[in-house]
């Protein structure tokens, strides 16, 4: 089945609104890609234009803020336009609506999961894993436009399929295609492929907020359970506060009816400025205000006057109603409502102000009861100042109307005094100026360490240490219940968890249960050597219990077979260094060394060297976590053995002395 390119496809008239406002404020590239970004059929439309042939440049846009610098602020504007008023003659019944908001909840959801796990995994460009996360059902959003039938059930079968052309259509790239292809593909299947294939598919199963998602991203990613439950329930989170801004609900049936009428009304009049700015002609800028009162007069319905400023006067240069008297008024003082406005970037109404000696006159010229004035800017200063009839009643509607009206024809103006391909900007420049936002925090609930243990510790139940281990375990399970009813309920009021822990208390627990799951077999020990004073760090114990956790199992996978293999953890506290206090971990084993392709690529995702069962991740989610909180890790590695030191902040308010 073929589908176009430059599909039109349904989204939320919440979405829309916001966008549009966005552009009429002239927000940043960043501020429209963060609002764009939540709908995938606004997505659809800027990529497919951005990697077109005809604003082709050398390399294909592969982030949705790069595509927006592309197209430019005026090209973005009349695509999101076009793109709403295409979608006005479109009715979808109330369960339509329903499964589109599901829709969205879903696509934004896993991009945002996406590019945290991009993040949290080091790949180096977290915005293209959202790109596609918010793009990887895009084949059900296409049958959603579908009337019911054969070829919308063929769209949903393909759908994986059908959204990996459409990407590679858009230029994204082959991976990029291979990403929405094998977005379903089983979890030992994907652990092989590409890192952007793995992002998706795992992010994708974890929206999906069941239990299947968590063991998907244990098993191609290696993170530990509680990690990813704690990202899951903060990127819910995030989705409800962005469903709240625009008041979407979540937990209740959507009714569009309020968000579409006022799409509707703002589409119109937006439409209808647009075709009066066009009306007016292209004669110079002169000709060019002169021929949009008219149009202005006819959007309003009352007479108009334009004064254009020229050598700091404005002198009037055309009324929609008749002959134009010679007047020119100095700049300043800005006494009357025309001068005050000139240097204003909104309209100001006379209201009730007492009307001064030149007021009166422009109420003569116009027949008006009253009068309102709105000045043309461009990007540094004031171009010309309509003065439109109204009456007290009226000002308010017509405010909105000639404010849109005055920015659009300033920008017409600003593109007619730079000409010759000016762009909207030094791409390089904005795109350096991006950054990864980082999205790991705190979560106490060990499960992964619980599931390694649990059968070692079956077989000693008369030995009164294995009963305290149980008792550590079934704490650990209670904990595991209170968060997943939290998951169970939604993000709700859900008090914040500490965000400091004592790191030998961590590492106590720890011990014996790495001990019975990772070194019962052979001669191969772990060992813990906790210092005396205080260990209070700035970390979560879910962060604590990843990072060691990932760093001795690859020890313990490295001296596999090794004879008299021993892994030590020991901690030191205080530790001064750079004129801060720190608390110190150090884990050291005897093995023979990282292999050279690792240490070229220390803390940086790699293929890695232990077999198809093991993502090549787990060092640089140990470096992310660590730079999340603000810590230090270092390493040093040789024949004798490996050692990782890591340097906790200590927790604020503390002194481990």
């Amino acid at each position: 089945m073929q589908i176009a390119p430059d599909l039109q496809l349904p989204g939320l008239p919440e979405v829309t609104l916001k966008a549009l406002d966005a552009c009429e404020q002239g927000s940043s590239y960043r501020q429209l890609s963060d609002l764009i970004g939540m709908d995938t059929a606004l997505v659809s439309r800027i990529l497919a234009l951005a990697n077109s042939a005809l604003y082709g440049q050398p390399g294909a846009t592969r982030s949705l803020e790069q595509a927006l610098t592309r197209l430019g602020s005026q090209r973005i504007y009349t695509l999101i336009l076009t793109s709403g008023l295409g979608q006005l003659p479109v009715e979808p019944s109330q369960d339509q609506w329903q499964q589109l908001r599901d829709f969205w909840r879903h696509s934004l959801t896993t991009a945002l999961t996406a590019r945290t796990l991009a993040t949290l995994t080091r790949y180096p460009t977290p915005d293209e894993a959202f790109l596609l996360g918010i793009l990887h059902n895009i084949g059900e959003l296409i049958a959603l436009a579908m009337p019911e039938g054969d070829a919308r059930q063929q769209v949903l079968n393909d759908q994986a399929e059908l959204g990996a052309r459409l990407v590679t259509d858009w230029g994204l790239g082959a991976l990029a295609g291979d990403a929405l292809r094998y977005q379903q593909a089983a979890p030992d299947d994907i652990i092989d492929g590409g890192h952007l294939a793995k992002l998706v598919n795992v992010s994708s199963r974890l929206a999906l907020r069941d239990a299947a998602g968590i063991a998907a991203a244990r098993t191609v990613l290696g993170l530990e359970e509680e990690l990813t439950q704690e990202l899951c329930l903060r990127i819910e989170r995030e989705v409800a506060t962005l469903a709240n801004s625009l008041g979407v609900p979540l937990d209740t049936p959507y009714d569009p009816a309020a968000a579409g009428s006022e799409l509707k009304a703002s589409l119109i009049g937006q439409a209808m400025v647009r075709q009066a700015i066009d009306f007016a002609g292209q004669r110079g800028a002169t000709g060019f205000l002169a021929g949009a009162t008219s149009s202005l007069a006819l959007i309003a319905g009352n007479p108009v006057l334009c004064f254009e400023l020229s050598r700091d006067q404005l002198i009037l240069l055309a009324s929609s109603a008749g002959a134009v008297p010679l007047l020119s008024i100095d700049r300043e003082p800005a006494r009357s409502l025309l001068t005050r406005a000139c240097t204003s970037r909104q309209p100001l109404a006379l209201g009730d102000h007492p009307p001064g000696v030149l007021d009166r006159q422009l109420m003569s010229l116009l027949g008006a009861a009253s009068l309102m004035a709105v000045p043309v800017w461009d990007t540094t200063d004031c171009r010309a100042v309509f003065v439109v009839a109204c009456d007290h009643q009226g000002a308010g509607a017509l405010a909105a109307t000639a404010a849109r009206f005055a920015r659009h024809l300033g920008t017409e103006l600003e593109q007619d005094s730079h000409p010759a391909g000016a762009g909207d900007g030094n791409i390089a420049g904005l795109l350096a100026r991006e950054s990864l936002r980082r999205q790991v925090h705190e979560i106490n609930n060990p499960l992964t360490i619980i599931r390694q243990s649990i059968f070692q510790l079956q077989d000693r139940l008369k030995d009164p240490q294995a009963r305290e281990q149980l008792e550590v375990i079934r704490e650990e399970i209670d904990r595991a219940g209170n968060l997943l009813a939290e998951l169970g309920q939604g993000p709700s009021d859900r008090g914040d968890q500490s965000s400091s822990s004592a790191l030998n208390t961590e590492l106590q627990a720890l011990g014996e249960l790495l001990q019975t799951s990772l070194f019962s077999a052979g001669s191969a020990r772990l060992s813990v050597a906790t210092c005396s004073n205080e260990t209070m760090v700035a970390a979560t114990p879910a962060t604590i219990r990843q990072i060691v956790i990932n760093l001795v199992r690859n020890a313990a996978e490295g001296l596999a077979g090794q004879d008299k293999a021993h892994v030590s953890l020991r901690t030191s506290a205080p530790v001064w260094q750079d004129g801060r206090q720190w608390v110190e971990l150090e884990i050291e084993d005897n093995g023979a060394g990282l292999p050279e392709q690792v240490q070229q690529s220390l803390f940086r995702p790699v293929a890695s060297t232990k077999g198809a069962q093991h993502s090549g991740l787990g060092l640089s989610i140990v470096k992310q976590l660590v730079d999340d909180m603000e810590g230090i890790i270092g390493c040093r590695t040789g024949r004798t053995g490996t050692l990782f030191r890591i340097l906790f902040p200590v927790a604020s308010g503390e002194s481990n002395a």
